[in-house]
């Protein structure tokens, strides 16, 4: 079982850029593809992007693709989610999720293809 702690959300006007950290504890991180998904107000959550095991494969969600970059840290057992640009349409909580998986392989963007989540951390752009 792994333990994922968000932090580096906070309020920021449109333009403006925020990173977002995911820290593990509790398993093998480099066993781990990791996502960020969020959760606009009054909306579903959302796939925004993922990482593969050794870092070699990236997805983004159409709406933050060229703004938003996915990276991780294996010695550090963090995921970060470097936020460009933001639009107050990116105002959300986000999560970031994990999910064992073989070295091969990607889990999809789908919310049920990820085992672990946490407990989010708001993010929120003003015009």
């Amino acid at each position: 079982q792994v333990l994922l702690t968000e932090s580096g959300g906070g309020s920021v006007q449109a333009g403006g850029s925020l990173r977002l950290a995911c820290t593990a504890s509790g398993g093998t991180f480099s066993r781990y593809a990791m996502a960020w998904f969020r959760q606009p107000p009054g909306n579903e959550r959302e796939f925004v992007a993922l990482i593969s095991r050794p870092g070699t494969t990236s997805l983004y969600g159409d709406s933050v693709k060229g703004r938003f970059m996915i990276s991780r840290d294996n010695d550090k057992k963090t995921a970060y989610l470097q936020m460009d640009g933001l639009k107050p349409e990116d105002t959300a909580v986000y999560y970031c999720a994990a999910r064992q998986t073989i070295l091969t392989h990607t889990p999809t963007s789908a919310e049920n293809d990820w085992t672990y989540w946490g407990q989010g951390t708001q993010v929120t752009v003003s015009s």
